[in-house]
């Protein structure tokens, strides 16, 4: 027992003394690594500031310079334009058909951001964006001060969207009058693309302190006091000053978004324009902090050293590999089985996708069934009353007339068959050879073919038709198909009236509309008018695809079908097609 107690105090008196030296060494490592840090922090900073202020003053030289360089450039084409025969031609002349071409071949050279060609009224005449064709710059101060100056006139003007436009525009002259001027844009907004970057922020001011150029989009028509207006000391500028306080030594020039910046300012020889740069402090932080950290990184392996004399936590820590490694390996198991099961309904949904197929296939098969039931019905309704009539005629010995009943009902055979040919193009466009069709007589043929009904309900028809015939590159047949449609709609659409009436108006110019108008309970589902099978008939009186088949067709045929609901109550179809002209013959 004595015995044990020995060698405890043994143990004792030879790890006491141990244990002080290891701490004495610890605190001796972390009072050398502080001022070290300290001192190593101080001599860099300084240098690698005045480094990177030097490089931001190259920068701003560099960037002053390519400014003028383009300004220079761009100043000489004014001049030389103003003398371009080709413009001056055009101008006297009034034809500007290759002007905007020219001063396209022009741009590409010139590096220039756009060419505009005045007159003398002010108005765009040729541009190298056809969009500007037709813009008025008759008060615009490029315009003005360019009429009253012998010389290439320069102007700043600031954008209703933002930023600034600089021009460069000069008076043509022929015959010692004026007829037109120049206008050359500089692009400068290219550089601040280009700052925007390389450096931190970058703004130019005019000679009036006002900023025109920035990679800062809310600077610009501001003066640098003002976009650099401070933020509130609790927020930004505070934690910035904390983070920067240590590892600068000279205080910071300005703050920019929260964060201390250094300023450069330089003088752009033009027009008294000036240049200013910043730079922020996170370059010199970044080289002495990697100073810092291999100096640290030295002091931490030397007290990881030490600490490894006072802890055994290895046995630990491969105990930890060992636990990690076990869940690393259910992990990739649990990945394997998800893999698989992902792989499975993949499968399962190819085959969902096939079956879908399969069912999209019959159900096209069902709507074109139902496509000639709807077309062939017409024909067949018309034939019956035709029929009828003539059955009447012949047994009132009158068989001319009979006979003009049974060549309508000859007629309506062919139609019939041209239907069963043409309603293919509901499940896909056909490539028929189109041809003129005079959209009068097409009506004319379609109100034949719809007369039996609109005597059976007296239906009151009002036509307003041009004295000029109008005709469109199309399918007749087709055309007509879509006019019986809309007259069998109007017609079934008054069925509650007491006086029905249609009004029909033909117009001619960029397209062809044709326009039916009826005076029903109009349109109650705007939106699924155009829809397969959508009706608001009783069943039996229709299938829903009239109006579906129609508006295809005059897609097909490069127009469109549109509906509304009138003014004074009814519902207004407009079917509009490209009217035919020398244009649309050629395109064809």
């Amino acid at each position: 027992m004595s015995g044990t107690s020995k060698d405890k105090a043994r143990r004792a008196r030879r790890s006491g003394p141990l244990g002080w030296r290891v701490r004495g060494a610890l605190v001796l490592l972390v009072v050398l690594a502080v001022v070290t840090v300290w001192v190593t922090n101080m001599m860099l900073t300084d240098r690698f500031t005045e480094s990177t202020r030097n490089r931001a003053e190259l920068r701003l030289a560099l960037y002053s310079g390519n400014i003028l360089s383009e300004l220079r450039s761009n100043a000489i084409v004014p001049q030389l334009l103003a003398r371009d025969p080709a413009l001056i031609g055009a101008l006297n002349s009034g034809d500007f058909s290759q002007s905007s071409q020219r001063l396209i071949s022009y741009v590409d050279e010139i590096g220039a951001a756009s060419l505009m060609l005045l007159d003398r009224d002010g108005r765009t005449v040729a541009a190298t964006d056809r969009n500007r064709l037709g813009e008025q710059h008759r008060n615009a101060p490029h315009f003005v001060e360019a009429l009253r100056s012998n010389t290439t006139v320069f102007t700043t003007q600031e954008r209703e969207a933002g930023g600034y436009t600089f021009t460069y525009s000069r008076r043509l002259e022929s015959q010692n009058s004026v007829i037109g001027v120049i206008m050359v844009e500089v692009d400068l907004a290219k550089f601040e693309r280009a700052w925007a970057g390389i450096t931190d922020a970058v703004a130019v001011l005019n000679s009036e302190g006002t900023i025109i150029l920035a990679t800062e989009p809310r600077w610009r028509g501001r003066t640098m006091d003002e976009a650099l207006v401070r933020q509130s000391p609790e927020s930004a500028i505070e934690r910035a000053i904390k983070a920067t306080a240590d590892w600068t030594a000279l205080p910071p020039d300005a703050y920019l978004q929260g964060e201390a910046v250094m300023r450069v300012d330089g003088r752009i020889p033009f027009r008294g324009w000036t240049m200013a740069t910043f730079t922020t402090y996170a370059s010199v932080r970044e080289k002495v902090n990697a100073v810092l950290a291999l100096e640290i990184m030295g002091f931490a392996l030397l007290a990881a050293l030490a600490f490894y004399a006072l802890s055994r936590r290895t046995a630990l820590r491969m105990a930890l590999f060992q636990r990690e490694s076990a869940e690393l390996r259910r992990l990739n198991a649990r990945l394997q089985r998800e893999i698989s099961e992902r792989e499975k309904v993949q499968k399962d949904l190819a085959s969902a996708e096939q079956t879908l197929e399969q069912s999209s296939k019959l159900a096209a098969l069902g709507e074109m069934s139902a496509a000639v039931s709807h077309e062939l019905n017409q024909p067949l309704a018309a034939m019956k009353t035709y029929l009828a009539g003539a059955r009447l005629l012949l047994r009132r010995n009158r068989p001319e007339e009979a006979m003009t009943a049974f060549h309508r009902i000859d007629d309506l055979i062919e139609r019939m068959g041209a239907i069963t040919r043409q309603l293919k193009s509901y499940a896909r466009k056909g490539q028929e050879q189109l041809s003129p069709v005079d959209m009068a007589e097409a009506l004319a043929s379609s109100l034949s073919m719809m007369e039996p009904q609109l005597k059976a309900r007296r239906v009151r028809i009002s036509k307003i038709l041009p004295d000029e015939p109008v005709r469109v590159m199309g399918d007749r047949m087709r055309i007509e198909q879509v006019l019986v449609n809309l007259l069998r709609n109007a017609i079934d659409a008054t069925k509650s009236v007491a006086q029905p009436e249609l009004e029909i108006i033909l117009a001619s110019g960029e397209t062809a509309t044709l326009s039916v108008r009826d005076n029903g309970h109009g349109i109650e589902d705007m939106d699924a008018l155009f829809e397969p099978f959508y009706t608001t008939k009783q069943p039996g009186d229709g299938t829903g695809l009239g109006l579906a088949i129609s508006s295809g067709i005059v897609a097909d045929l490069g127009g469109r079908l549109t509906a509304r609901n009138g003014v004074d109550g009814g519902a207004v179809f407009e079917m509009q097609l490209p009217i035919l002209n020398e244009t649309t013959r050629a395109a064809e």
